[in-house]
């Protein structure tokens, strides 16, 4: 059976010329409003929050933006941001005293990860953490990881009790941290505060693993960076994230 289809559109069907520029402004206004969305969707994802947690990194977040001091208080006559770093002191002229830039929040039981580099004559810097402000004093009361030398051994990943004990707690390989920091450059360092428990790294190798045993030793507060105070220095720091540990 043969099958004959008539393509030709009945007139009676035919749009006119007013219909057909109707259909394409309405074809073009829907695709206005899509384009327009998906631009809105592209900024929203370029505005999500820049210490969002880093994939590589699962849970962490980050305490420093890079650009500012926001998160921070303290002296900004002595802490700035210079590229994409929190620099401490200065090269110039010798460091008044210690100062501390701290976090405003305070943490508990958390991993810190960060670099740091210390330049200059002074050879003394660090990471404070669980600390305090001393009310009316420019010192914080708690542990540091201690950054420099003393004595010509290297102190860096130590943990030190500043303002309470005041005295060295743990030392690293003073040896091995000589041939692995590098001078003049930026070096990783890692807190761990777990209950009682404190462990450091500097550049991969733990200096210490401390339990407290000490009664009424504070297991919560800020995070700070030191400079140290005499010979003209500077301490710097960036990338700072946090992981807060689920038993904090």
């Amino acid at each position: 059976m043969q099958y004959h289809q008539d393509t030709a559109r009945p007139s009676s069907g035919a749009l006119s010329h007013d219909a057909i520029n109707t259909m394409r402004k309405n074809r073009m206004y829907r695709i206005s409003l899509l384009t327009l969305a998906s631009i809105v969707v592209m900024q929203l994802g370029v505005a999500q929050p820049a210490r969002a947690a880093d994939e590589s990194e699962p849970g962490f977040v980050s305490l420093f933006d890079g650009k500012t001091l926001t998160g921070w208080e303290g002296d900004e006559k002595v802490f700035r941001v210079e590229n994409g770093a929190v620099v401490g002191g200065s090269l110039a002229a010798k460091v008044a005293h210690n100062d501390f830039l701290c976090s405003t929040k305070e943490y508990g039981d958390f991993e810190l990860r960060l670099k740091a580099k210390l330049v200059g004559q002074g050879e003394n810097a660090g990471v404070q953490f669980r600390s305090a402000r001393i009310p009316q004093h420019f010192e914080v009361i708690g542990y540091q990881c201690d950054m420099g030398l003393a004595a010509g051994k290297s102190i860096w990943g130590a943990l030190y009790d500043e303002s309470r004990r005041r005295k060295m707690l743990v030392t690293g390989d003073s040896e091995k941290l000589l041939k692995l920091v590098k001078a003049d450059d930026f070096n990783d360092l890692v807190i761990r505060c777990e209950g009682p428990h404190v462990q450091i790294w500097v550049n991969g190798l733990q200096t210490v693993d401390y339990t407290e045993a000490e009664a009424g030793i504070a297991r919560r507060g800020v995070i700070a960076l030191q400079i140290h105070g005499g010979e003209p220095a500077q301490a710097e720091y960036k990338n700072i994230r946090i992981k807060v540990l689920e038993s904090n």
